[in-house]
């Protein structure tokens, strides 16, 4: 809320959780010559890697069948979620991160 006294993170703290996450990316893809981060994983490797625990899973379920998601939009998610993770330096993606991520999802496919 705008009128709260609640401040937000400062640019150095946000760009300082940006640089842990992309650097814990570097690491995750070290052994990779073609991935640098993880936009650029391919869908067997999103399979591989990202694998969903059940709490995970229902959210993600439930959106692939109220808004029909396509295999490739899953994948998408599933990366997005995984940044997310990042930031928020979480070894695995949990519920929270997909639920964040789907609420990044135009409202025009939600309608």
């Amino acid at each position: 809320m705008l009128s709260s006294d609640r401040l937000g993170e400062s640019s150095a703290e946000i760009r300082q959780r940006v640089e842990n996450a992309r650097q814990v990316q570097r690491e995750r893809f070290v052994e990779s010559s073609s991935i640098a981060c993880n936009a650029d994983m391919r869908i067997a490797g999103i399979r591989k890697s990202y694998k969903l625990d059940k709490t995970s899973q229902s959210p993600m379920r439930s959106a692939m069948n109220q808004i029909n998601l396509s295999a490739r939009a899953y994948h998408r998610l599933l990366k997005l979620a995984r940044m997310i993770a990042d930031l928020a330096e979480s070894n695995s993606i949990q519920k929270v991160h997909i639920a964040e991520t789907l609420q990044y999802r135009p409202k025009i496919m939600l309608g």
